[in-house]
């Protein structure tokens, strides 16, 4: 059996590799390393595959949901609503720039934002809600959308972990998710669905002045040379890792469709366990790319499971072991513990286990087994 890897990016990048290889040095023969013409074209493909208006790629997927804010023109004191379970970055750029976060809790089936919670949340002050894409699951974009457009507020998804899913509304229309909201942000992390070589990331809009907006807020506030007509940063895509995610692009249905494919027997081999919760799987459609696959353990000391797969070489993570209303850097008076019922629950039975495109059978069921063999049940 081959080595067993969480994300294994080596063996995925062997299938592609002369293409790579090849685009990269062509990279570097033009020397067009920033803002170059595979940054232009990588943004036009992706575009096309969204169905998105406008891509803005930028140089991470933290300051892609900056640049989001950013551009909405959200000042300090404006209140977002974002998930309480879930990475730091989206909590920590609306604190970045003087905005108050407010975390609520989540769904217990899907992990993604709670609808309910988010309704209690809303004041006066608030202004945009940021749903999170969680493990690559798409969150209930029909009623988050419906809540904003009730309360007139800006919706930004993080799409950092759901880039490929499709979202099927309530009257059968289907949409990328990126594309449902005012903006959405995007990482090209490596071990992201769709990652490159370093660091990267893009934001996604369907408004053409706040696209505007936007590419000038990237590019320290310019749109011509030496003329700053916005405050900006300096966030761009460079031209080696567009390079690579143009080579990429064309595989994402395809690695998606292998992390579903993993994900179902993954699923069926925990079948009938009642120690173990496995993620949502939707057979109707595309709403889950499999980002991660997170299992729910109960009755179990889940930290002892961790160091049981570690010690038989299967690498495992716990996403997320801190909840980020209970995190140094952003702890609240406001924040009470029973308004994080499902997020304080979740912190203690969740485990993701090895999950990318190069997962074969025998990795899947010794995996599994092991997994049971700890668990019982």
């Amino acid at each position: 059996m081959k080595r067993i890897q969480m994300v294994d990016l080596k063996g995925q990048y062997e299938k592609i590799k002369e293409r790579i290889d090849s685009s990269v040095l062509d990279v570097i023969r033009s020397s067009a390393y920033i803002n170059g013409p595979e940054v232009h074209a990588f943004q036009k493909e992706l575009e096309d595959y969204l169905g998105v208006k406008h891509v803005i790629p930028c140089a991470n997927g933290t300051d892609a949901l900056q640049i989001c804010m950013m551009g909405l023109g959200l000042k300090p004191g404006d209140e977002v609503i974002t998930a309480d379970f879930t990475f730091a970055a989206t909590v920590e750029v609306i604190a970045l720039l003087g905005l108050t976060p407010v975390l609520v809790d989540v769904d217990p089936v899907d992990f993604n934002i709670s609808i309910d919670a988010i309704k209690k949340a809303i004041t006066p002050k608030t202004k945009a809600i940021v749903p999170v894409h969680l493990f690559g699951k798409a969150a209930n974009m029909d009623a988050i959308m419906e809540i904003a457009n009730e309360h007139e507020l800006f919706v930004i998804e993080d799409n950092a972990q759901g880039i490929g899913g499709t979202y099927t509304f309530a009257d059968g229309k289907k949409q990328k998710t990126g594309a449902i909201g005012h903006a959405a942000s995007t990482s090209f992390f490596p071990s992201k669905n769709l990652g490159c070589y370093g660091d990267g990331g893009a934001i996604f809009t369907n408004d053409d002045d706040l696209a505007h907006t936007m590419r000038g807020i990237v590019n320290h506030g310019m749109y011509k040379r030496y003329y700053h007509d916005v405050v900006g940063v300096n966030s761009r895509l460079d031209s080696i890792q567009a390079t690579i995610l143009r080579a990429k692009l064309p595989y994402l249905d395809e690695y998606n469709t292998a992390r579903r494919a993993a994900a179902r027997k993954y699923t069926e081999a925990f079948k009938g366990n009642a120690k173990i919760i496995t993620p949502v799987i939707c057979e109707s459609c595309d709403c889950h790319v499999f980002h991660q696959y997170t299992l729910r353990v109960l009755d179990t000391d889940r930290d002892a499971l961790l160091k049981h797969l570690q010690d038989n070489a299967i690498p495992c993570a716990i996403y997320y072991p801190v909840p980020l209303h209970a995190q140094k850097a952003y702890a609240d008076e406001r924040y009470k513990e029973e308004d994080f019922i499902v997020t304080n629950q979740l912190v203690k039975e969740v485990i993701s286990l090895p999950m990318h495109t190069e997962l074969d059978d025998e990795q899947i069921a010794y995996i599994t087994s092991k997994v049971i063999e700890f668990v019982g049940g």
